[in-house]
């Protein structure tokens, strides 16, 4: 068996953290759904991708906007571990819950990475690191539906990506620069990403 190949759920040590089960457990006492929470996500890497983008036009201070744009990326992330901890741990898991567990995120992904390259004034490098990380995930769920479970294998996995990304915004704000070195590292990286999981999820079929 390939290591991480039948995993069902993206491996993350945040979620055993105290603060995360206590977080959890306030929003299944007030029953949040976790499709909402998901939604919420999208609106919050929304507004940071809009952050990223306006960097460009002097809307408000440049080191502002990369904050908030990292602050997006953070709290996007925390959407999308929150909504599957109340679905699963919490028992509050509907029958959409997969559709709005993968959907938002790739709408997440597009704007942060696209706003980003914006802000980095390579549009173009943008949506080349946003359509790479689109097509990591598309290749996870392939090897989900052909029976062959989710490879949440790196380097460029989602959190790898926002963790890039997050210090390229925070970088900027110091050294003009690091956000479009930022998404270089994200796109080749999230490249390589997929041409790995789509060579361990061959290996499983053949």
């Amino acid at each position: 068996m390939i290591p991480g190949m039948n995993e069902t759920r993206r491996p993350l040590k945040t979620r055993e953290a105290g603060w995360a089960k206590m977080l959890a457990a306030w929003l299944v006492r007030r029953r949040a759904s976790p499709n909402a929470i998901s939604v919420a996500g999208v609106f919050i890497a929304t507004f940071g991708g809009a952050a990223l983008f306006c960097t460009q036009y002097g809307m408000a201070p440049r080191w502002m906007l990369f904050f908030a744009g990292a602050s997006a990326v953070q709290l996007r992330l925390l959407c999308n571990m929150l909504d599957g901890m109340v679905a699963v741990e919490g028992g509050l898991k509907s029958r959409t819950g997969d559709l709005f567990n993968e959907a938002p995120d790739r709408v997440e992904d597009v704007v942060l990475l696209v706003g980003a390259g914006f802000a980095a004034g390579k549009p173009w490098l943008g949506w080349m690191a946003a359509t790479a990380a689109v097509l990591t995930a598309h290749v996870r769920a392939l090897g989900a539906s052909l029976g062959q479970g989710q490879d949440f294998c790196g380097p460029q996995a989602k959190p790898h990506r926002m963790f890039v990304l997050t210090v390229g915004c925070l970088a900027e704000i110091v050294y003009p620069g690091a956000i479009l070195w930022a998404l270089w590292v994200i796109a080749a990286g999230a490249l390589f990403t997929a041409a790995r999981r789509l060579g361990r999820l061959y290996r499983k079929l053949a």
